[in-house]
């Protein structure tokens, strides 16, 4: 059971890069927020910083500046709104990409504390098998795993869950299909996965939903927006919303 005062947290990784990830995150966050949640974005890749770039955020502190210069906590976090907030990480320094026990121990204790202000935590990772990227999908008790209809990023996606499961225990996974010609496409990819993953690994893939290839995704990248403000009504948008209110049931019913 989850503690009182803890937040729900939730990883979304993907096996490759490239395919949506960090987009989907901070959309999912905001319209989470929008429903009422405290919600707190994690820029899980601790050396090459996107939640900041993506929002066109300027922070005047990153997790870096707490972990290692004891900064206080809340002055690294940006307040979007009352609801939506984001822990910016650090760009361009390799040593944070590569933490160790000790420092994943102490980032554990940080967003423990910094959690007891919100009920959701979104920790978007990096892509691939990093330690970190394993390390926060243990840390979450509930792993998006986002993947496109590209056959490396379906194989890739296999091979992160695969290293969870065995070595790491986790049996329990939601997919997101990302930039999909229809939701025919997506569910036909998450059947695949599904039976495969079954059969060889023994774990549970749960469909999150489908988010379809929308024009409107790639106007709102570029021009560093919010899907879910750029295009409210676009399909993409859509999509989106209908994902976070799956997470907010699925995080209300599964514990």
């Amino acid at each position: 059971m989850i503690e009182k005062n803890s937040p729900i947290k939730i990883s979304i990784s993907s096996g490759k890069g490239g395919v949506g990830k960090t987009s989907i995150t901070v959309n999912l966050a905001l319209a989470l927020s929008e429903r009422g949640l405290r919600t707190l974005v994690v820029d899980g890749d601790m050396g090459l910083a996107n939640v900041d770039v993506l929002l066109r955020l300027d922070p005047a502190a990153t997790v870096r500046d707490v972990m290692d210069r004891g900064k206080d906590p809340l002055e690294a976090v940006v307040f979007l709104t009352p609801h939506f907030a984001v822990l910016p990480a650090s760009s361009g320094v390799p040593e944070m990409a590569a933490l160790g026990a000790d420092e994943h121990e102490r980032l554990g204790t940080l967003l423990r504390h910094m959690g007891r202000r919100f009920d959701y935590l979104l920790l978007d990772t990096a892509a691939g098998l990093g330690p970190s990227v394993l390390w926060l999908n243990t840390f979450a008790q509930y792993r998006v795993i986002v993947v496109s209809p590209d056959p490396t990023s379906v194989t890739d996606a296999y091979a992160l869950i695969k290293v969870l499961s065995k070595d790491y225990g986790c049996d329990r996974f939601c997919l997101v299909m990302n930039s999909v010609g229809s939701e025919e496409e997506g569910l036909q990819i998450f059947e695949n996965l599904a039976q495969v993953a079954a059969r060889f690994l023994q774990v549970n893939l749960i469909h999150l939903g489908s988010i379809p290839h929308d024009k409107a995704v790639i106007r709102a990248v570029r021009s560093q927006q919010f899907i879910l403000k750029q295009s409210p009504g676009s399909v993409a948008g859509l999509a989106l919303r209908s994902i976070a209110a799956r997470l907010e049931k699925m995080a209300k019913t599964m514990d």
